[in-house]
């Protein structure tokens, strides 16, 4: 896509359309850290966040197709998120989350998979750019934890295929929370290894969330070659309760977790194909405990096997 610069780094794409200048992870204000580990026996997380801007209009009128990172009010959106995820993936860990160039919702939309990887190059690249800038500064001896959620779960995907064998090497598990790994996906990389129970490492996690599968959303979570309940730490359909009442099985057909007693009413719908029966909004949330628990168990289990 031919750019034209604009003061700042900005551009205009040759629609129009105002494209946000290129995120500088050296500078501090891209990021949201914590630093949780307290002991030096935690990991390093690597966090993406998911979709928080909807199609904007800047001063000049300009329409933007993606958030942009040196808006305090775009940082602060996404900052939500970063915040609520922390609380628990941060327990006993470092925890980094770049502010990227994602793609607004629009693009979802679309339900269109060829013009959403278009829209999806930049935010992609930031988020290499980011995961880059993450290797050279942490400690390489040291563990890391990938995770994101729906728009941070592609990147996850997209991450796994773009890292080196010696990063994957210390690569405790990744997580794609609310978004699919393909078939096409597994045959294009090997860094991506499915899950099979509750403490193997160099994984990957993969789950949606549905409440029936008349309700999975292609564009989202299929065709979805994987899928683990969070819960039980089972690939067959093995039902699990959560919280006394929810029961959690695997669909071993369609690789999503089917709920039941659970409505998810605290999602509202978005733009009439998210959380129409997905539940697509509760992925990190829904099973936080349970997420917290395992990252801690797959990055003692990676020290034991590393022998640090």
């Amino acid at each position: 896509m031919a750019l034209l610069a604009m003061a700042y780094g900005d551009t205009v794409a040759p629609d129009g359309t105002y494209v946000p200048r290129v995120p500088d992870y050296d500078d501090l204000s891209m990021w949201y850290s914590v630093k949780g580990d307290t002991t030096g026996l935690g990991a390093d997380v690597f966090y993406i966040v998911s979709t928080w801007e909807t199609d904007w209009t800047t001063g000049e009128g300009r329409t933007s197709h993606y958030a942009n990172p040196y808006s305090s009010l775009h940082r602060n959106r996404m900052n939500i998120e970063q915040r609520k995820v922390a609380d628990y993936m941060a327990d006993g860990n470092n925890f980094y989350a770049p502010y990227y160039r994602h793609t607004t919702i629009e693009a979802w939309a679309t339900q269109n998979e060829d013009s959403l990887s278009n829209r999806l190059q930049l935010a992609m690249g930031d988020v290499r750019r980011a995961f880059d800038h993450f290797l050279e500064e942490r400690d390489s001896s040291r563990p890391f934890v990938l995770a994101g959620f729906s728009q941070g779960g592609r990147a996850v995907v997209e991450l796994l295929k773009y890292m080196s064998d010696d990063a994957y090497r210390h690569m405790a598990a990744a997580y794609v929370l609310g978004y699919k790994v393909t078939p096409a996906d597994t045959l294009d990389c090997r860094h991506i290894v499915a899950a099979r129970d509750s403490a193997d490492v160099g994984v990957t996690i993969c789950y949606n969330t549905v409440k029936d599968v008349k309700y999975i959303c292609p564009v989202i979570s299929a065709p979805c070659a994987m899928c683990i309940n969070p819960v039980n730490w089972r690939t067959d359909a093995t039902p699990a309760l959560l919280a006394d009442t929810i029961t959690v099985s695997v669909d071993t057909l369609s690789h999503v977790l089917v709920v039941k007693n659970y409505e998810g009413k605290e999602y509202a719908p978005i733009l009439g194909f998210l959380n129409v029966g997905d539940i697509h909004g509760c992925e990190p949330w829904l099973y936080k405990e349970c997420l917290r628990h395992n990252i801690g168990l797959r990055v003692r289990k990676w020290r034991q096997q590393a022998g640090s």
